[in-house]
């Protein structure tokens, strides 16, 4: 599917009830939840209102994808956790992704914050790389069925199991990456996801493959980090596969929030 143009795209915040209403819309168009799993306008409002964050990708008047983050605190330090992203299947493909994650970099930033998280499906091979390889995040934590049983489609039946990204907002690695640089590591362990996964998923008859896959992949990352390795890098081939590269992560400052 081809993208639509991006240029006159504008990302800026959203405050009142009828955008939030919107984005309710937006879960069922993107991901075709229940409304056991659909996160209701009024979450989205007491975010906004708490120092928590709602962004919303406009197309002319029309809201075509919102990113929305909440406050967070862990071992002593606050930081901004974004739950949710969403874009229309028909802009996708195109930058805008990255484009709305840069805009919550630059309030995270203008709040003091260093630090933004957040959850994602290791099976999931696009976004796997423009967390890790396009913007910088990097991850050591891992928990299996983190949501429990989801009503997605996408998810295709499989536990909810997610990697937690660490986004260091303003560390050496993520402004090199942001610039365009390589960032040089040893790679120490690969961790491959087919991309034949996408289609084993959606085939009852071929279910039991993928999760042979996330069960294996699964254990694997869980050992890795266990010995002190973090996923560093991501790359993808010629047919489309993706593979976790794994090595040490040696900022002592940031370790310490592990």
């Amino acid at each position: 599917m081809s993208a639509k143009p991006q240029d006159s795209i504008e990302i800026r915040p959203l405050t009142e009830l009828e955008e939030f209403e919107r984005c309710v819309t937006l879960q069922l168009e993107v991901w075709g939840y229940s409304d056991g799993d659909l996160i209701p306008r009024r979450v989205f409002l007491v975010a906004q209102r708490i120092g928590g964050q709602v962004l919303g990708a406009f197309d002319g008047k029309t809201i075509i994808g919102f990113a929305m983050g909440l406050p967070g605190y862990r071992n002593g330090h606050s930081y901004l956790h974004s739950h949710m992203l969403a874009v229309l299947p028909e802009y996708r493909n195109a930058g805008l992704g990255r484009r709305m994650k840069l805009a919550q970099r630059d309030d995270a930033i203008a709040r003091g914050l260093d630090l933004m998280e957040w959850t994602y499906d290791p099976l999931e091979i696009k976004n796997a790389h423009l967390n890790i390889a396009r913007l910088g995040a990097i991850s050591r934590r891992y928990k299996p069925d983190f949501y429990g049983p989801s009503s997605s489609p996408l998810q295709g039946g499989l536990p909810t199991d997610r990697l937690y990204a660490e986004w260091w907002l303003k560390s050496p690695r993520v402004t090199d990456i942001l610039r365009g640089e390589t960032q040089p590591m040893e790679v120490i362990e690969r961790v491959t996801v087919p991309h034949a996964i996408y289609q084993w998923k959606q085939d009852p008859q071929q279910r039991s493959l993928a999760k042979q896959v996330q069960s294996a992949n699964r254990e694997a990352l869980q050992m890795a980090f266990d010995r002190g390795l973090s996923v560093l890098g991501y790359e993808r081939d010629a047919e489309g596969n993706g593979t976790f590269l794994l090595g040490r992560w040696n900022d002592v400052e940031q370790g310490a929030w592990k």
